[in-house]
């Protein structure tokens, strides 16, 4: 079975976020999105810890030790990029005033909950940072998952089992398998980047979907 890698799934997502736009990319995955904005696209990047305007990682050898975003990775900062306060920081996203932000996810319901910062085992840390804010206050919310757990269960269920961030929060799936926008009509399949066939992918993923692929 052909899946995307995780760059590809960061260049999908990079493809569908419209010129202008003001975006928080989470922690892990979500940030390899940077890498693939183009110079021919003007997308405003913000970093919960306090930076807007980040650009894509630094060349080797030119990290800055003092530029890093939320999950202590090396960044750049574009023309016009700006610090400030983890505090306005935080403002900004409760305040509705990101266009999206691009979250991983641990599990996604079909009815758009989201559960990224808790899987409940015991041995787990539960880490919640930002996401809460960000889900709540972004105006769309981008999720990039891989779509089955290292066990081959689906990230995609019919109601989350793990305690969750956000409640009918999530617009929008990117997996290594398809693209899924999850709309008043339940699941809606956009795009499959494998060679599996439609009810191929809604049998792997146990919930109910509906074919929105233009032919």
């Amino acid at each position: 079975m052909k899946r995307l890698t995780r760059d590809e799934m960061a260049q999908k997502v990079a493809r569908d976020i419209p010129e202008g736009s003001y975006v928080n990319l989470g922690i892990g995955v979500p940030t390899l999105v940077a890498n693939h904005i183009g110079s021919d696209k003007e997308i405003i990047l913000h970093s919960e810890n306090g930076v807007l305007g980040m650009g894509p990682a630094p060349a080797a050898g030119s990290e800055d030790a003092d530029l890093i975003n939320a999950g202590k990775q090396f960044v750049t900062l574009l023309p016009g990029g700006a610090y400030f306060h983890h505090a306005d920081s935080f403002a900004m996203m409760r305040g509705g005033h990101l266009d999206y932000c691009v979250l991983g996810a641990f599990q996604v319901s079909q009815h758009g909950d989201l559960a990224n910062w808790h899987t409940g085992a015991p041995d787990a840390i539960p880490a919640v940072g930002g996401a809460m804010d960000l889900a709540l206050g972004a105006k769309k919310v981008f999720v990039m998952m891989d779509h089955l757990t290292k066990q081959g269960e689906s990230k995609i269920v019919a109601a989350c089992s793990y305690p969750l961030t956000g409640q009918a929060c999530v617009d929008r799936i990117y997996t290594d398998l398809a693209m899924i926008d999850i709309t008043d009509e339940g699941l809606v399949v956009r795009e499959i980047y494998s060679d599996m066939a439609f009810d191929a992918l809604v049998e792997l993923s146990g919930v109910p979907m509906k074919n929105g692929i233009q032919q």
